[in-house]
């Protein structure tokens, strides 16, 4: 069953922007306790930016002031807006629970996530 749908990534300059979309469904009700994590070739996966349950956002320190989350309720949809993108942004994004990603059976579930590649 498939939870999460990222969509939006793509090849930007450095200093660029990208809004990256996360449609979801099956097990997720609310767009609150979601987040976008991310992982860059060689690196582990990391926090990007979340919804808390009470609707308060997070952001990793790297990305404050460039990227913004969003979403719609009624569509299940979740944005994250990134601006002054930096190749260091580089990497796969997923869209997935927060604090805890979905687990399905005994595994946590990953979507496929979208590919950001930041270079000149």
């Amino acid at each position: 069953q498939v939870h999460v749908v990222e969509s939006g990534g793509g090849l930007v300059q450095p200093g660029g922007s990208l809004r990256l979309s996360c449609a979801a469904s099956g097990s997720i009700s609310s767009i609150y306790a979601m987040g976008w994590y991310r992982q860059a070739p060689g690196k582990q996966r990391e926090l990007v930016a979340a919804f808390t349950s009470e609707g308060n956002e997070n952001y990793a320190d790297s990305v404050k002031g460039r990227f913004t989350i969003s979403g719609d309720n009624t569509k299940k949809t979740v944005y994250l807006q990134m601006n002054s993108l930096k190749p260091e942004d580089t990497a796969v994004y997923y869209c997935n629970k927060f604090p805890e990603p979905i687990r399905v059976g005994s595994k946590d579930y990953w979507g496929q996530g979208t590919q950001v590649t930041v270079s000149s």
